[in-house]
Formats: structure tokens, C-alpha cells, sequence
């Protein structure tokens, strides 16, 4: 009887773990990218001429999310430790189970993230299950670390195009429009699924608030009462 309750509790663990990386519905392979979905596009807004007072002010707003644990807990340093945060665990800690992003920053070095968070289109309504999305989960590029860096220093970094990816302010614009388009990571922030909480306004108002920083010139928050800087 011994061995045969040892057996099962090898077992066991190897099941459940079959059956959280089983596909569903709506899932596709690792390493691709599912379908567009069918969500409302978003509106991309022209504005005409934007003081560097007001920029600042969206700046403000834009800081508001990056920095919030739905954006912040994946643009981790190069040690790739993403971070669980937010109400519900009582503050900020190291993800459970020692995952690391690694240099590949999706954990194919030693457990990839694709382990647990598929990629799919399907919404994310099981609370604190594994969140999905259009794309392949994973780190951003650690040129992209905002953990532990003022607003300023963040700025400055979103607007260098040496460090943002190679983006100028309509490339930047782009990105978050790609981004839902594709059921990225920017769009499943502002709809996490129950029990996580969101970034302050909306995908859209976030959109606008990009808009209107880069037509006046993305200033910075230490350049207050100066031009903007190129």
C-alpha cells in the first residue's frame, strides 16, 4: 500500500501540471501569436499645439500607469525577477517558484514562461489563475527596467529612442495601438481579469495622454519651467 500511495503522489503533481498547460479553446502554440481579436479599435487622436505645462501634466497621467504593478511588475532589471504585486499579496515580492526570465527574458533557460501563461485570445476571468494573452508572455527587454526608477528617469528612457526600441513619439503612439490590436500585454493591463487590480483610466485615455505628451515635445519632469529636451 505504501508504494502505491508514493506512486500516486508522483503521479499526481505530474497530472495537474499536464492539465495547466493542456491547450483550450482559443489557445496557440508557443511562440505564436494568436489572431486579431474582434475588440472596438482604439482612436487615435490628433492634437494641435501642446505648452509644456500641460504635457507634463499627461506625462503625470502616463507615469501613473507604467508604474503601476500591471505594467511595472514585468520591466524588471537584468537579474529578471518578475515581481508579484499589488493589493492582494500585501505589497511587492519576487514571483513564486524561483522563475526567471533569464537572457532569452522568457525563461527558456531554465522554466519558460509559456509553462503556465498561454498564449490566446480568450478573456481572463479565473481569478489569480495564470493571466494570457495575444502574445507570448515574457519580460520586457532589459533596456526597458522601470523597477526602482523615478518618473524622470523613466521619461527620459521612453523617450530615447536608443532605449524605447528605436522609437520616435509616433512610433511610441504605434506601439500601444499595436499592442491592442494584437491582444498584447499594454491591453490585458487595463483588463487583468477578476482579482487584479488595473492601472488608473483606460487603454484609450492612456492613448491620449501619449498623444498629447508627444505634441508637446515629451518633456520631462526635471525639465519643469524649461523647453523640452530632444
Amino acid at each position: 500500500m505504501r508504494w502505491q500511495i508514493n506512486l500516486a503522489m508522483l503521479i499526481l503533481p505530474s497530472a495537474l501540471l499536464a492539465g495547466a498547460v493542456m491547450a483550450r479553446p482559443g489557445d496557440v502554440p508557443t511562440g505564436a501569436t494568436a489572431p486579431k481579436s474582434a475588440a472596438p479599435g482604439l482612436e487615435v487622436r490628433r492634437f494641435g499645439a501642446i505648452g509644456v505645462a500641460e504635457g507634463l501634466k499627461a506625462w503625470d497621467s502616463i507615469h501613473a500607469v507604467l508604474s503601476h504593478p500591471r505594467c511595472q511588475s514585468c520591466h524588471v532589471d537584468e537579474r529578471g525577477v518578475p515581481l508579484w504585486s499589488g493589493a492582494y499579496f500585501g505589497g511587492t515580492r519576487a514571483h513564486a517558484m524561483n522563475v526567471r526570465g533569464g537572457k532569452s527574458r522568457t525563461g527558456e533557460e531554465t522554466l519558460p514562461c509559456a509553462t503556465c501563461h498561454r498564449v490566446s485570445n480568450r478573456p481572463n476571468r479565473i481569478p489569480h489563475a495564470p493571466p494570457h494573452a495575444g502574445i507570448e508572455w515574457k519580460l520586457a527587454p532589459v533596456e526597458f527596467t522601470w523597477v526602482g526608477r523615478t518618473s524622470a528617469q523613466i521619461c527620459r528612457q521612453l523617450r530615447d529612442p536608443r532605449r524605447n526600441g528605436g522609437r520616435d513619439g509616433a512610433g511610441l503612439i504605434e506601439h500601444i495601438v499595436h499592442d491592442h490590436d494584437v491582444n498584447g500585454f499594454i491591453r490585458w493591463g487595463f483588463d487583468p481579469g477578476p482579482g487584479r487590480e488595473k492601472p488608473p483610466g483606460s487603454l484609450q485615455s492612456h492613448l491620449d495622454d501619449t498623444g498629447r505628451w508627444v505634441a508637446a515635445g515629451m518633456p520631462c519632469p526635471d525639465e519643469r519651467g524649461a523647453a523640452p529636451a530632444g
